[in-house]
């Protein structure tokens, strides 16, 4: 049951978030807090701690949509690719080192793909938070490693959420270039 939660409340998040709507924030809270209990049973630590900081960011993502709601959906960096390369080889650097750490002190399931989960997950809410396109681009990454790990560990719902959640992803980078395109001046 509590799969079946956090998957519906994902579910709904998600699609809020694809459509650039403020209630992608406290619904995605509510499924984060349920995702936290259900990895914390299946030794998915990286993915915990993710689930603490989604949390939070969600939190603030709120906040910072509800007093800012007019700002538009933009690219990073005005669509210089270097600043999606640079989020990118960050993610994997920390992904590399938490999946060490935690292969070397915890009997973590598949340590590296969990980290990778965590580090792209991390730099995708960051970039959301501030209505940025290139989110979707780490969020397609996050699904695609994400389906296998948690198929790996018999969460079979939370793998074909995330099969959907893929399909959503390149859904929304779509929608939201479409966004930033009509809100630029140019």
């Amino acid at each position: 049951m509590l799969e079946i939660a956090a998957n519906a409340a994902l579910a709904v998040s998600a699609v809020l978030a694809g459509r650039n709507s403020i209630h992608t924030w406290w619904t995605g809270i509510v499924a984060c807090a349920l995702f936290a209990l259900l990895y914390a049973r299946t030794q998915l630590y990286a993915s915990v701690a993710l689930q603490v900081f989604l949390v939070a960011t969600c939190a603030i993502g709120w906040w910072r949509w509800r007093h800012r709601e007019l700002r538009p959906v933009r690219e990073l960096g005005r669509g210089r690719p270097v600043y999606l390369w640079a989020a990118a080889s960050t993610g994997l650097l920390a992904a590399a080192a938490n999946g060490a750490v935690l292969a070397a002190t915890t009997d973590a399931h598949a340590p590296f793909f969990d980290s990778l989960v965590l580090m792209f997950s991390v730099i995708a809410q960051l970039l959301q938070m501030r209505r940025r396109v290139e989110a979707w681009w780490f969020w397609i990454a996050v699904n695609i490693v994400a389906v296998p790990l948690y198929f790996s560990r018999g969460l079979v719902a939370t793998s074909l959420l995330y099969v959907g959640l893929l399909v959503n992803a390149i859904v929304a980078l779509r929608h939201w270039q479409a966004l930033q395109h009509d809100d630029d001046p140019r």
